[in-house]
């Protein structure tokens, strides 16, 4: 009999202790989740200075942040947006792949371009938008994912103008935009 109390006793005390455990830990999810930052405005944030982490860089899939204390923090890129920086250039450019929001310099900052984005189904998200590159000479764009763009750009008559996809396995630094 005593024995059978200690089982009964031990299962108990496993159940409570699990459920106790599990709601805490759900609790602690969802609370990390309130939480997270929100991701495009952070990456203005730190596009434009008003946040300086030692280092950042942004891939198609997430956000990297590396502090002062080297403490290097990912973040999880929305599923449904995809994140470009584009620096047209005349003369001077760097090779780049994945987008480094404190590191990259492109040679136009500053300046005002005309900007028309079509999605490879027709689309128009952009027509003749005139934006500013900025202090980086980047423009920074935040489109739908998994689809095919031609971007086209035009300052002072001349004109770049390329085709780019927003896949997983796809750049978000583009510096092969050369205005002619």
């Amino acid at each position: 009999m005593k024995k059978s109390l200690w089982i009964i006793a031990s299962v108990v005390f496993v159940i409570v202790l699990g459920t106790y455990l599990i709601a805490n830990t759900s609790g602690q999810n969802k609370t990390e989740q309130a939480d997270a930052p929100d991701i495009r405005k952070l990456v203005e944030d730190i596009s434009t200075g008003r946040e300086t982490p030692q280092s950042a860089s942004i891939s198609a899939t997430t956000l990297t942040v590396k502090d002062a204390r080297n403490q290097e923090t990912t973040y999880d890129l929305p599923e449904d947006e995809f994140f470009l920086s584009i620096a047209p250039y005349v003369e001077q450019t760097h090779p780049c792949e994945i987008h480094s929001l404190t590191g990259c310099q492109g040679e136009m900052a500053n300046e005002e371009f005309s900007v028309t984005i079509h999605d490879s189904e027709g689309n128009t998200l952009m027509k003749d938008e005139v934006l500013k590159s900025g202090a980086n000479g980047f423009m920074d764009f935040w489109v739908p994912r998994d689809r095919t763009y031609l971007i086209r750009m035009v300052q002072d008559g001349k004109v770049a103008e390329t085709q780019l996809s927003t896949y997983q396995t796809d750049q978000t630094c583009i510096t092969t935009m050369q205005l002619m």
